[in-house]
């Protein structure tokens, strides 16, 4: 049955698959480690002790994201080998030193002080244990920075030479790793890594609130700052998405002709199609509704600006049209649904029912996925985008694919499908369940006077101590109460 596919397709469903899992962990993770360390700072200052259960609770969730980001990461990057070997033949030269700078100063660097920022408070002392919770934060900040870079040079390749075996070689590395569309696309995804925790992290506060947990301090302190990170984040990250949007159709105009459903050109001036229904066969936005002009507003701040659709460009270097054209709707209109609830989060606090309002809390909590939901479909915007190419202008997905048989790919597509809904499924559930039970003051390492215990066994100084305290005797079969007891 799986001999009449196209090998090509499946190969990219595959990468597809296991990227979107693989995606949603970092997405969270990057976002969630800036908060811990945020959570640990405000506590050493403050010893304010709803810091430290927030820490306490956040920090084993982190843990699980952590690894099965890890684990679906490993699973991604061995298909460069089994289904994308022209690719990685072809490409190697340029790509493969960076994915290992990556590794080397950035996984190593969070793996490194992830023991000591899980387990290391009681032992190196609180210094040292802000120092691995900063560090990482720094490493899954570079994690992502490197990725991005090798990511970036795809879509946009400088600073290389082809040789005489077609096999991409670096002669500037600088230009390699900053190439054009690396700083809009890192400050992009970076921002949105925090916005998506923001809303993770304010969905949960608002659960709890609907329970009527509103008397708990961690439950309100975590609400509040996912609030006022989304009032923050979400225009900023409207603003870096629009700057990001301007260099693409720089450098990818026919990834916006998609994007924008503009199959013709418009010489006076093109307009923002919000809906409408793409037809790549014909060649026409069907049933399309539009604003007259803002597209050329918005791309080019000029209501006349005259603006190329796909009708200049050849139909085999056309992007999927329909799938670039939704993506990008999903996205946006999350977008403006988290700058929304940030405007609302403000009013709620201004007029001091930010705890009390049901119906702020019922959209944070309806929007906790949002952010998770934007960030794979803005991923299905760019790379469907860079379409038919992977290296863009210069490599072709069907030149990049391994020499495999459909059925190969396929019967390994089918495995990671299902293994991948039970694993992560259990992990999915237990993140889940985690989240459904508040911070309270019996959290794991903290005290009802504030600070934190040994949660790590008995130490050496407790050992002398009760070797050198006198036993009491005991009656009746129990221990002998005093009065100092």
């Amino acid at each position: 049955m799986l001999s009449s596919f196209d090998p090509v397709v499946l190969a990219r469903i595959q990468f597809a698959f296991t990227v979107s899992f693989h995606f949603v962990f970092p997405a969270f993770s990057i976002g969630l480690a800036s908060y811990l360390a945020v959570l640990n700072g405000m506590y050493l200052r403050t010893k304010n002790e709803a810091y430290l259960r927030l820490f306490k609770f956040w920090v084993k969730i982190f843990a699980i994201a952590f690894a099965m980001g890890v684990v679906s990461g490993i699973t991604m990057s061995y298909q460069f080998g089994t289904n994308w070997s022209k690719f990685s033949d072809i490409a190697g030269p340029v790509l493969g030193p960076l994915m290992a700078y990556e590794v080397l100063t950035a996984f190593f660097l969070e793996a490194g002080f992830l023991g000591i920022m899980l387990f290391g408070r009681e032992r190196v002392g609180d210094k040292l244990h802000m120092f691995a919770c900063i560090m990482v934060a720094f490493g899954t900040a570079l994690s992502a920075t490197w990725i991005l870079s090798v990511n970036s040079w795809m879509h946009t390749p400088a600073g290389y030479a082809v040789a005489e075996n077609g096999q991409f070689i670096p002669t500037d590395w600088l230009a390699v790793i900053f190439n054009p569309s690396f700083p809009y696309r890192l400050a992009h995804t970076l921002t949105a890594a925090y916005l998506t925790t923001a809303f993770i992290v304010g969905g949960v506060g608002a659960w709890h609130l609907l329970k009527g947990r509103q008397e708990n301090p961690g439950v309100k302190t975590m609400f509040s700052m996912a609030m006022w990170m989304a009032a923050v984040v979400a225009p900023l990250q409207i603003v870096l998405g629009d700057m990001h949007g301007l260099n693409t159709l720089e450098h990818q105009p026919q990834k916006v002709m998609a994007m924008e459903g503009h199959y013709e050109s418009h010489p006076d001036g093109a307009p923002l199609y919000l809906f409408g229904i793409p037809d790549d066969e014909d060649q026409e936005l069907k049933y399309a509704v539009g604003i007259p002009k803002l597209s050329s507003l918005i791309l080019h701040h000029d209501l006349n600006a005259p603006m190329a659709g796909l009708d200049t460009i050849p139909d085999d270097e056309q992007p999927p049209v329909r799938i670039v054209f939704w993506s990008f709707r999903v996205m946006v209109g999350l977008g403006f649904a988290m700058l929304g609830v940030g405007a609302f989060s403000l009013w709620c606090r201004w007029k001091k029912q930010l705890y009390t309002n049901k119906w702020l809390h019922r959209a944070a909590l309806l929007m906790s996925p949002s952010g998770l939901v934007a960030v794979i479909a803005g991923w299905i915007t760019t790379e469907v985008g860079r379409q038919p190419y992977t290296v863009y202008g210069q490599l072709r997905t069907v030149d990049s694919v391994s020499p495999l048989a459909a059925p190969a790919v396929g019967s390994s597509l089918m495995a990671f499908v299902v293994i991948y809904f039970f694993v992560f499924g259990a992990g999915v559930f237990y993140i889940l369940r985690l989240m459904g039970h508040p911070p309270q003051r019996g959290e794991e390492g903290v005290t009802s006077d504030g600070g934190p215990i040994r949660t790590a066994g008995i130490t050496p100084a407790s050992e002398e101590v009760a070797r050198r305290t006198p036993k009491r005797p005991a009656t009746g079969g129990g221990p002998l109460l005093g009065p100092a007891e």
